[in-house]
């Protein structure tokens, strides 16, 4: 009798933690709803969208609380057409805007939508000092998530394997068994996938160049530095040269430039850092010739067997830099943006639709190929995008 009894209690035990396994994997399933629209977000939106003020279009953080999702649907999938029913709201936005129609995403799914609106609402990380320190600290509190998750499983899976050694319920070791093997599968092969990936990496460089000073405050185009970017595989890595075209003038900062992380001080020394190694005599206004290499620290590296061609996507594709490095114009110093994994590129490839306007190559292989796909706009995956060939040989 006891023995049943014992067998009873381990049975009730071993269910509710299966019930509690189920309901934290629900609930991980919720939070990576709002983790798949940052990638949407980021791939389709951040061109044009902050979350917290606006850019090119409005703020759209919270935005579920001033928008129904149905309406956010119809507008983000076609909003021209919203506009063309006579809806008020979508006419007002249009005549805000000085009439710039948004670009319509009907390659977005329903779920796609709402999992973009769950990132929207989510509430946004604080900014605190420089740009690049959020970044730093968002990889900093994902890395925590993980682990708690991690725990938090390690427990329920020791419990599971402490209840199979003590009871002699065949059926019950079978589950046991089976769930630890999926969970051993499951973590160890997501654990695989973040290898080389280096998303959020910022290393500390030789000089803390200011990409929001000069990117952002003084709107230096980023070709004017990295000017290989629109003619070679390479964006390239300016030479001192480039540098002392504006800084044989411009010896110290402006109060104005300086913040509250880094003070007026601070970036005439890194001035002083660069005369040094351009070999710059700033009191004869001279070069003495005795330069020396700048080591910078490459932050955006592919694997050997990944071909990326810069030109091809800045030249003929049009692409803006911040579409993979984010929006360095806010960065005080430059980190990586993006994951630069495969799936990233080949969810822009289908994404992003060819510019056919004044290239006739293009525009024969559109012809053909709208035909053949039976769309308006060809993507760059039906171009040939998701081919291995393109990017491994």
């Amino acid at each position: 009798m006891k023995s049943v009894q014992k067998h009873s209690q381990i049975s009730r035990l071993v269910y509710a933690t299966l019930a509690f396994l189920f309901i934290f994997t629900m609930n991980l399933s919720a939070q990576a709803d709002a983790t798949a629209g940052k990638s949407l977000f980021n791939a389709n939106c951040a061109a044009c969208h902050k979350l917290d003020k606006k850019l090119v279009g409005p703020a759209l953080g919270k935005i579920s609380e001033r928008r129904e999702m149905e309406w956010l649907k119809a507008w983000i999938k076609d909003n021209n057409a919203l506009r063309a029913s006579g809806d008020a709201d979508a006419i007002a936005i249009y005549e805000e805007y000085k009439g710039s129609p948004m670009t319509a995403f009907p390659q977005l799914s329903d779920t796609d939508i709402e999992n973009l609106v769950a990132y929207m609402d989510a509430d946004p990380v604080k900014k605190a000092g420089v740009a690049q320190m959020v970044a730093v600290e968002e990889v900093k509190e994902e890395g925590s998530s993980v682990w708690i998750t991690y725990t938090v499983l390690f427990i329920i899976l020791a419990l599971i394997l402490w209840v199979y050694l003590k009871s002699n319920n065949g059926f019950l070791k079978i589950v046991a068994t089976i769930i630890v093997l999926l969970n051993i599968a499951y973590f160890g092969f997501t654990a695989l996938l973040e290898v080389g990936v280096d998303q959020g990496y910022q290393p500390v460089q030789p000089i803390a160049f200011s990409h929001r000073i000069h990117a952002g405050e003084n709107k230096i185009d980023c070709q004017y530095c990295h000017s290989a970017a629109k003619h070679s595989k390479s964006s390239g890595i300016p030479s001192t040269n480039i540098c002392m075209n504006c800084h044989k003038n411009i010896a110290e900062v402006s109060e104005e430039t300086a913040t509250a992380e880094y003070s007026k001080a601070f970036y005439d020394g890194e001035i002083q850092k660069l005369y040094k190694a351009a070999g710059w005599d700033a009191e004869n206004l001279e070069y003495t010739g005795e330069s020396e290499p700048i080591k910078w620290i490459r932050i955006h590296n592919l694997p050997d067997f990944a071909y990326y061609n810069h030109s091809q996507h800045v030249t003929v594709a049009g692409l803006k830099c911040q579409k993979c490095h984010g929006p360095v114009e806010e960065m005080e110093e430059v980190y990586q943006y993006s994951p630069l994994t495969m799936g990233w590129c080949i969810d822009c490839h289908k994404e992003t639709q060819v510019k056919m306007e004044g290239n006739g190559y293009y525009k024969n292989i559109h012809e053909e190929l709208s035909k053949k796909y039976g769309v308006d706009k060809v993507t760059a995956a039906q171009m040939g995008g998701k081919e291995c060939g393109k990017c491994h040989y």
